[in-house]
């Protein structure tokens, strides 16, 4: 089984899970977290099947481009743009990456506590 087929990510991304999309294009989706951490906690996910932010090279600077973008849309979507939200993305066990398909987190619509 290749990492694609066996991604929860990947399979939520070609619509087989059953998620509903906040956003999305052809190259991009977001969607609720199942166990969000804040008020809006929405994850952003590259339709192809990248591992981490450490796996992007080059030619993925247009998709990091539109996963802002998303961010963005979902945030005003939301009504948390002007009240302020964060962008998380972790790399790696030891940042507690428990998904290894790139994603960010989209968190806002209470009050964040400081990080570090």
């Amino acid at each position: 089984m290749t990492p694609e087929q066996d991604c929860i990510f990947c399979r939520i991304a070609l619509g087989e899970t059953g998620a509903t999309f906040v956003y999305e294009s052809d190259d991009v989706v977001a969607f609720d977290d199942l166990e969000p951490q804040a008020q809006t906690h929405v994850l952003v996910i590259p339709r192809r099947h990248i591992s981490s932010i450490a796996a992007m090279t080059r030619d993925d600077h247009a998709l990091v481009g539109e996963m802002f973008e998303a961010v963005s849309s979902v945030a005003r979507a939301r009504g948390i743009e002007e009240s302020g939200f964060r962008v998380l993305t972790n790399h790696g066990q030891d940042s507690g990456q428990t998904v290894f398909h790139l994603h960010f987190h989209l968190l806002g619509g209470n009050r964040l506590g400081p990080l570090g």
